[in-house]
Parts: structure tokens; sequence; C-alpha cells
């Protein structure tokens, strides 16, 4: 097959050229030319011809909605993340840090699915197959009949794909594919690109669900164009440390799906296993509490966890430090300001440090209350009450608002055990939860006196 002639076009103002160049010669911006494949002024079918099917205006109410069809891969918390299962046809990305378990999670799906007669496919290009088999037998994946490619053309992938129709691919990982059309190296923003897209079109196509695993900057970002993310249906993320044993993946962008849904795994000598009650991992076990120790619900895409919300006020110096791991720190310097101003306690000349327990990211306002607790706690010295959680988003005007869908996170609370809650007023339950004292306040001082109260 004859060679494709490549071209440099710039992002800037889309100029070509022949060759790379620092400097665009049209808009002169610097380090702007890309390479791609050059348009045949021929009437040569485009590759992409297939994706572009042909359809007449139609009113949207008279298209039949149908719900697509799911494979459930054999762990539970993948599924949830997925939306319920593999959809045919769909494209899955999932990324990050290296070592953090990428590649075990994903033959581990693609065996329970290989068992429950589905035919899969694993394209390596990373490992050998011999190390891809290692990985199975640690894993205590005996017999299994996972078929495996260890090849990163991507000419020869899709002449694969196109001989075995599998129902479920694998492609680990798309930074080392390459295709024959582009001079490029494996991993250059045009290498990505095109390999991903040419793999989004087989998908489509034959209805094979792929799955593509990507690299990771060391901000945590996907490596690679950002018209990756764009492409595939679905963008997961590992979270997590690598020196912890547990694993959080989480959907970014979901469009068969609900996206912030995430799932909980333990990595164990058996590789990753599914964790149904997650919320034990992020509570720490005190014989009796502690002051600075607050727990609140969080909301994870449609699941409501308990998350132990820590602070540790200590006497600082002329600039006193303010940290925190798990929350945004620019948040905690307001929410000072707010307790300062509203509530009568002052941290100024105090070191705060805030931490959420388990490692997991709390983004949401609702931390708020529990958060100003916690402080209020630390400095005062003296623990809230056992069986206490909190959870409300607090204004600069010292208000406490209401989370969304504040009766689902008091009945988990009431089911693991909770007994005291100080919630948003518009958060109070019509009816009185069994078991459970809750307190609705409307201000950050009424808050406050109600804890010191009970305290």
């Amino acid at each position: 097959m004859a060679k494709d002639k490549t071209i440099y076009t710039c992002n800037e103002c889309g100029g070509t050229s022949p060759k790379w160049l620092g400097k665009c010669p049209h808009c002169n911006a610097w380090n702007t030319l890309i390479e791609s494949v050059a348009s045949s002024d021929g009437p040569a079918k485009n590759r992409f011809a297939s994706l572009a099917k042909t359809a007449e205006v139609t009113v949207l109410s008279d298209i039949e909605a149908q719900d697509v069809d799911r494979t459930p891969t054999g762990h539970e918390e993948l599924d949830r993340v997925l939306g319920g299962g593999m959809v045919e046809g769909g494209v899955v990305l999932i990324g990050g840090d290296p070592g953090i378990g990428k590649s075990t999670l994903l033959l581990q799906a693609l065996d329970s699915l290989q068992r429950s007669g589905k035919s899969t496919l694993y394209v390596t290009g990373e490992e050998s197959g011999a190390q891809v088999a290692l990985r199975s037998r640690r894993l205590g994946l005996d017999h299994s009949q996972v078929k495996v490619l260890a090849e990163i053309q991507l000419e020869k992938i899709l002449a694969t794909l196109e001989a075995n129709r599998p129902d479920v691919a694998v492609i680990d990982s798309i930074q080392t594919v390459y295709s024959e059309q582009l001079t490029s190296a494996p991993g250059s923003v045009a290498q990505v690109r095109e390999c991903a897209a040419h793999l989004t079109r087989a998908a489509k196509a034959s209805g094979t669900a792929i799955v593509l695993v990507g690299h990771v900057t060391k901000e945590g970002a996907l490596a690679g164009p950002r018209v990756l993310e764009h492409m595939v249906d679905t963008v997961l993320y590992f979270e997590g440390d690598t020196h912890s044993q547990f694993r959080l993946v989480r959907a970014i962008k979901n469009r068969f799906g609900a996206v912030n849904e995430i799932g909980v795994f333990a990595m164990t000598e058996k590789g990753l296993k599914g964790v149904s009650n997650p919320s034990a991992i992020f509570l720490s076990q005190h014989a009796e509490p502690v002051p600075g120790s607050c727990v609140m619900v969080t909301l994870e895409g449609t699941r409501p966890l308990l998350v132990e919300i820590q602070a540790l006020v200590d006497m600082g110096g002329p600039s006193p430090r303010r940290l925190s791991v798990g929350l945004d720190k620019d948040r905690l310097a307001m929410l000072l300001a707010v307790l300062h101003r509203h509530a009568g306690v002052a941290c100024m000349d105090q070191d705060v440090f805030i931490n959420a327990v388990g490692g997991v990211r709390i983004g949401e306002p609702a931390a708020d209350l529990a958060v100003m607790l916690s402080i209020t706690s630390s400095l005062r010295g003296k623990p809230l009450p056992k069986g206490f959680i909190a959870f409300g988003e607090v204004g600069l005007a010292g208000e406490v608002r209401p989370a969304p869908r504040g009766q689902e996170r008091l009945k988990e609370a009431a089911k693991l055990g909770f007994t005291i809650a100080v919630v948003p007023k518009a958060n109070a339950p019509k009816k009185p939860i069994e078991g459970m004292t809750i307190h609705a306040v409307e201000r950050v001082e009424e808050a406050m006196n109600v804890v010191r109260g009970l305290t």
C-alpha cells in the first residue's frame, strides 16, 4: 500500500508546510506545526467515510428511543462506573498513574467476560505476551482463554479486529500504537489522534467495544490531545496513592451513564477486588471521639459516602499556614474568614491543617459545615459527640445552604449507626428518621451554639 504524503499544519492559523519548522511561516507562532496526513486531490475514498451515515432530518419526538444493551464485566464496581456494563460499539478511555492497576483491572474484566461466553482480545504494546501470561498467573486466572496480541502497528491491529470480530477489545496503551501513514514517533499528538480516530471508527462499524488505556502527565491529566477525550464515549480516571491499598475509578465523561460515579477497589495479591461498603475506608476507627474530627456525607455520583474530615489547629507564627489535603485550599481560607466574622472564632495566629481521611477528594461545597465544626472542635480541644455527622454549604453571609439529595445522605448515615446530625434547615426531613436526632440550622452561629450544647 502506498504511503500517504504528510504535511505539517499550524494549530493557530491552519497554515501548512511541507516540513516541520519551529516557527509557522504564516502567523509566526512558535511550536504550533503538527504532523498530519495530506488529503489527496483525486477522488479517493476518505478513510472516515464509513462514519458518515446517510440520514434524513427527523423530528426529535418521532425518533424511537431505545436503551442500549449492556454487558456486565463481572466486577460490580466497574459496572457502576460504566453505567451498568460495556456497550456494544462503545469506546472507553481509562487513564491513571503508572502501576496503579489499569492493566490488572482490565485483564481481570476480560477474563470474566470470556468466562461468561464473550469473545475478547487483549492488545498489548507495552509488554510481551509472556509478561501478560505471568500477570494472569499471579492474579489466579488459571486456564484463561483471553486472546492476546503483542502489536503496536495500527494497521495490523485493525486487521486482527476485522478477522476475529471480538465483543470486547483492550488496547494497552494508545500511546504505544503507531500508524504507517505518519512518520512521527508513537505517542506524538498526530499518532495518538490518528490511531484513536481509526480505532473509534472500527468500534462503531463492527460493534466491538474497545477500551483504550491512556498515559497521564505529571499533573495527572490524560496525555495527548484533548480531542482524544472528546472522541471517545466514556472517560475513566484511576485515582489513589500507589502506596495505599485502595483505588478509586471515577467517570469524568459517560455518554451512556452518569458522570462522577466512582468505583472503589482494594488491591490484593489476587488483583483488584470491589469494596461493597466504601464508607468504612474513609472513617477512622477511634475508640472514643477525638477533637478535630467530624464526619460528613458526600455524594459521589449517585452514591452517598461517609467521609471523616480531620482538622488540626496549632499555634502558628507571624505567617500561619493553611494546608488542606482532599479539599480546596482557597475554600478553606474563605471558611476561616466566615468563621471569624459570623461565629466569633478567630484563627488569625493559628496554623490550620485539614485532611479528608482515606485519600478521597471532596469537590462539593456540602463539606463546608463539617470543616468549620472540625476546626472549632480542634481549637477548643473538645471532641464532637459520638455518632455525630454534619453537612451543608456555608455562604459568605454566614447562612447555611442546603445540599442536594439531603434525605439520601441522612438515610445512609442512619444505616451506619449515626445518631446526631446538624444539617441545613431546607434538608430537614418531613418525617423523623428512626434512631437519629436532627438539628436543622439556618446560620453558622446557630450551628456552633447547637454543638456547644451537645458537648
